[in-house]
């Protein structure tokens, strides 16, 4: 079928509710160590998984090229290209390794201590940000007297992150849902929790904009608009050389940003994800920057955050546009606040670096400054956190 490509688009017989916010921690961290590497390859393998994939076509006007998601691992590197797009995996794909480590530019002598601050965080993490607060860090304890060290960062959604801090897989966690943060302060599983940066989320969608989006609308208005017109399409397909259907891509993982999704569907009464789950309602787990490139590939509507929409690719941002995107009012439904807690597990071996990374990233000439000028030279990804926390 020249023209076309095909994703293969796989369910999930599962609910996500915005209620099922802490106790859903635990049993997807350790659902990830209980895996063998035999059970896990032997599933990918499985001929079966195919009949619950749902093949939908895709015009494409400009090249015959198929594409076909398939499973991967979350977070798998991925350079972009439409022939490589990133695939699909259920949730629970939390690193119990780092995913990198920073050493401030001391290099060799920066390994002599080693790792002594862990952080798990995902979205700030792929934009950058963890790296130039990690960098900046080891910088200022280093003209404070300390020897050089080294910052892991560890890549997790908030669930995910999390459960690792809970774990004291890492010292500190970087997330993005107040709701969950407190639930961990509460159960004595972190001892601190500090306002680190605000981020926006932002429905973004193809310029097409087959749901015909006011940006002057209220998003609940924008969400309800999305799902009459992706219903409308299921039972009436558009003509493809005239406009794609209305979809939405939802990563479906239980980060911060598919619970704020499921919140604003719930606002307008609505779940699409519920069985018979809704067929313009595109299950996607993946994290920010692969959801954003299948999103753009695939010409459907999405909700990311500020950052990580200002840091995409390029091709991507040009196929697609941003019709509501958050302020700083702290009422502002799609605000996303970012608080950094530090584990009661965290390394005693290195507890006063932690506390000292604690202290510092609040600070006006410390990570609140690198939030001023990160990414450097280039609009900025975030906001300061407020004075009043």
């Amino acid at each position: 079928m020249k023209g076309f490509r095909i994703a293969f688009i796989p369910t999930f017989d599962i609910t996500p509710s915005p209620s099922m916010l802490f106790f859903g921690i635990f049993a997807r961290f350790f659902e990830k160590k209980k895996r063998s590497t035999s059970k896990s390859k032997s599933s990918h393998e499985n001929p079966k998984r195919t009949k619950s994939a749902k093949a939908v076509l895709f015009l494409n006007e400009k090249s015959s090229e198929s594409t076909i998601l398939t499973d991967q691992p979350h977070g798998t590197a991925f350079d972009g290209s439409k022939s490589s797009l990133p695939g699909p995996t259920p949730p629970g794909q939390g690193q119990s390794r780092p995913f990198t480590v920073y050493d401030g530019g001391f290099g060799e002598e920066a390994k002599i201590r080693g790792v002594c601050l862990r952080i798990a965080n995902g979205g700030a993490g792929q934009t950058g940000l963890i790296k130039a607060w990690a960098d900046a860090f080891i910088q200022d304890m280093v003209s404070k007297g300390a020897k050089p060290f080294q910052v892991a960062w560890y890549l997790g959604d908030t669930t995910e992150s999390l459960a690792m801090l809970s774990e004291g897989v890492v010292d500190v966690a970087v997330t993005y849902n107040p709701a969950a943060e407190q639930q961990v302060v509460d159960a004595g599983l972190a001892v601190d929790r500090v306002y680190g940066f605000r981020d926006h989320f932002a429905l973004v969608g193809p310029c097409s904009n087959p749901a015909r989006i006011n940006e002057g609308e209220k998003v609940e208005s924008i969400f309800s608009k999305i799902v009459a017109c992706g219903n409308a399409d299921v039972a009436r397909p558009p003509d493809p050389s005239e406009r794609p259907p209305t979809r939405f891509l939802s990563r479906f993982d239980k980060s911060a940003t598919n619970i704020k999704e499921s919140e604003l569907f719930a606002r307008i009464g609505q779940v699409p994800w519920a069985f018979d789950y809704s067929k313009w309602y595109h299950q996607y787990p993946r994290f920010p920057r692969e959801a954003l490139i299948a999103a753009s590939a695939l010409s459907e509507y999405t909700l990311t955050d500020k950052g990580s929409w200002l840091s995409a690719p390029e091709s991507v941002k040009a196929s697609m546009k941003v019709y509501k995107i958050g302020s700083d009012n702290a009422d502002d439904p799609l605000l996303n606040p970012a608080h950094v807690l530090l584990g009661k597990q965290a390394s005693r071996a290195n507890e006063d670096t932690c506390k000292a990374f604690m202290t510092w990233v609040v600070a006006d000439n410390g990570g609140q400054k690198v939030i001023d000028h990160f990414p450097p030279g280039k609009e900025t990804l975030y906001s300061r956190a407020p004075k009043s926390q």
